[in-house]
């Protein structure tokens, strides 16, 4: 994949679809992976636990979760791994996007998100997490450990 002329050992695409985006408070935490554009995928819930979403599987979910691919080495992957608390907190599953790619996608259990509301929208942004937190009338989902 990609980098010959420059020795990179790029191994594939990574969506994120909460705060690694363009523009959000962890970013920076990509590494300088390559930005390939907004994505969509199907078969996922997104969830706000306020400081950042959580997307689950769902297969009868009729809206798809939104967010950005990135192109990834292998030295940036496994420092997501880290970011994200993978495999204990987080499990990075490959999955198809709309546009027919194949993504690493970091994805959580039901379990944790079973006392919150999806994001019917399928697009997490800090505003949304601002909004919610005013609503709690606190900034802290329940279990607040993990992924962006």
């Amino acid at each position: 994949m990609g980098g010959a002329s420059s020795g990179t050992d790029y191994v594939g695409l990574v969506f994120v679809y909460g705060t690694l985006k363009r523009g959000e408070r962890y970013h920076e935490e990509l590494g300088g992976a390559i930005f390939e554009g907004s994505a969509e995928l199907r078969g996922l819930e997104l969830y706000n636990l306020g400081p950042f979403p959580m997307a689950i599987s769902n297969a009868q979910a009729q809206t798809p979760v939104r967010g950005e691919i990135y192109r990834v080495t292998t030295q940036q992957l496994q420092a997501l791994d880290r970011f994200e608390g993978a495999p204990r907190l987080y499990q990075r599953e490959l999955r198809s996007l709309l546009d027919g790619r194949r993504a690493w996608v970091y994805l959580g259990s039901p379990q944790q998100v079973r006392f919150v509301q999806a994001i019917p929208s399928g697009s997490w942004s800090e505003s949304d997490r601002h909004q919610q937190a005013s609503r709690r009338g606190h900034g802290h989902g329940p279990g607040n450990n993990g992924s962006r």
